[in-house]
């Protein structure tokens, strides 16, 4: 017996499958549920097991519905299936439409996977699942830039078990090249994922694997999107070389979009920086060569938006004119796409900036809660931790240190849990927050004070900025 208590040759209890334990009689109950499927179920089963989470039946047609399945109902089969090796899932976000989707516990999917491998069929299956994995990357980004942007997060975040697969090349040995353009199409695809909801390490890590395997000369658009998320990772200078290879590869491939969202991250970094004059030329030049519909990237509302934000500290005449020209161009846009909520968030931001600048300190804080919540809402980090410190300065300003104490709390909770220790945010968000710092260091003496900025780390920023 070893010292588990088991005899020599018997099998483990369990076994450790994609990082769960599962146990011996779950094996063995699956291996009775294949044995007692037909043939055209034990089929599906064993191409369902590429599925790292929930499918559709137009999931299922598409990755499985060929060869021997072709000729057959699919829909027919996943129903005869279901009972022996299916659970049923409820995964559908607001206004969805779409028939039942199912997900196949480890247990069964070890089995079919198992049997997949024996049959020699695994590269093949494998290589469908990836290709719809791209069309899924396609549709979530297409939802982003007609401003269904809720969707498009909720449905890449849905499928970033099967589009985390997909995004690795070395899951399936194909021909040179040929999916790992596929698994940087994803990456690519899924921007506003890494960018705007919140994902940017993920995305960074990502990225950086699909490119390292990537054969022949990277796209510009992968370059490009590299180079923004070191920038949001806190690392402007590494995202200069970056620029110049993106530069490079768009001219070489005649991308002049891509020349325009190279202004823009530009405009970016130079915002970032603090040089708000070398910002504003930046985003005035991509404004001119992104087109009226960009489709890809940030839109035009991002750009102005970006642009008030430059100058929303120095210039409210330039800031306010900026602005109408979002709604102008939203305005045009919103006849056949929604609103970009991105966009709003920032505009909101350079709204509140104005208003402080006016003295409207009720009004500016309003639009800074406002500008919170929506980036909250996208998973935004950097966005919710810039609108929140400049609450807490309208609260200070209001004689209310106590909550601008829960609000400055509740931000470096986020920024420490999400960021490393060499993160560092931008000059553009640290100045709100250096006049809060100098006007709250002494009161941060007073015990009160103190705890209330505990408590607001306790709270958190969702329950934050509820309050009014």
């Amino acid at each position: 017996m070893d010292g588990m208590g088991r005899v020599a040759g018997e099998p483990p209890e369990y076994q450790v499958l994609w990082g769960e334990h599962v146990g011996s009689a779950q094996l063995a109950a699956a291996e009775e549920g294949y044995a007692a499927a037909g043939p055209a179920a034990r089929l599906l089963w064993e191409r369902l097991s590429v599925f790292e989470g929930a499918f559709d039946l137009r999931a299922v047609e598409e990755v499985c519905g060929y060869g021997a399945l072709a000729a057959t109902d699919v829909g027919a089969v996943l129903e005869r299936l279901a009972p022996l090796a299916l659970l049923p899932v409820d995964d559908l976000f607001d206004g969805e439409e779409g028939g039942p989707r199912h997900w196949m516990p480890h247990a069964m999917r070890a089995v079919g996977a198992r049997r997949l491998t024996a049959r020699g069929d695994r590269r093949t299956v494998v290589l469908h699942h990836r290709r719809w994995c791209v069309k899924v990357a396609r549709r979530a980004a297409e939802w982003w830039q007609r401003g269904r942007q809720l969707d498009a997060r909720d449905l890449a975040l849905r499928e970033l078990p099967d589009l985390a697969a997909a995004m690795d090349p070395t899951t399936a040995q194909t021909a040179a090249g040929d999916e790992t353009g596929a698994a940087l199409e994803i990456a690519v695809s899924l921007w506003f994922l890494w960018v705007s909801c919140g994902r940017t390490t993920e995305g960074r890590t990502r990225l950086r694997h699909a490119l390292s395997l990537h054969q022949g000369p990277p796209p510009a658009r992968a370059l490009w999107l590299a180079a923004f998320l070191e920038l949001e990772s806190g690392r402007p200078e590494d995202a200069d070389p970056l620029l110049v290879q993106a530069w490079a590869s768009a001219v070489r491939d005649g991308d002049e979009r891509c020349l325009g969202l190279l202004a823009h991250l530009r405009g970016a970094i130079a915002l970032y920086q603090g040089r708000t004059r070398a910002a504003a030329d930046e985003f005035r030049e991509a404004l001119e060569q992104i087109g009226d519909v960009p489709d890809f990237g940030p839109t035009r509302e991002a750009c102005w938006a970006a642009l008030a934000l430059c100058h929303s500290r120095t210039d409210p005449e330039a800031a306010q004119e900026a602005l109408d020209q979002l709604e102008l161009d939203g305005a045009g846009r919103r006849t056949w796409a929604g609103r970009d909520l991105f966009a709003d968030a920032w505009a909101d931001h350079a709204r509140a900036e104005l208003l402080a600048w006016d003295g409207e300190r009720t009004r500016a804080a309003e639009h800074a809660r406002r500008a919170l919540r929506e980036h909250l809402r996208l998973g935004c980090a950097v966005g919710a931790s810039c609108a929140a410190e400049l609450l807490a300065r309208m609260r200070l300003l209001d004689g209310r240190p106590d909550r601008a104490a829960h609000l400055l709390g509740a931000v470096d909770l986020l920024r420490t849990s999400l960021f490393d220790t060499s993160y560092r945010p931008s000059r553009y968000c640290t100045a709100a927050r250096a006049r809060s710092d100098e006007a709250l260091r002494a009161l941060l003496d007073d015990p009160e004070l103190r705890e209330a900025y505990e408590e607001g780390a306790r709270k958190g920023l969702f329950a934050l900025s509820r309050e009014r």
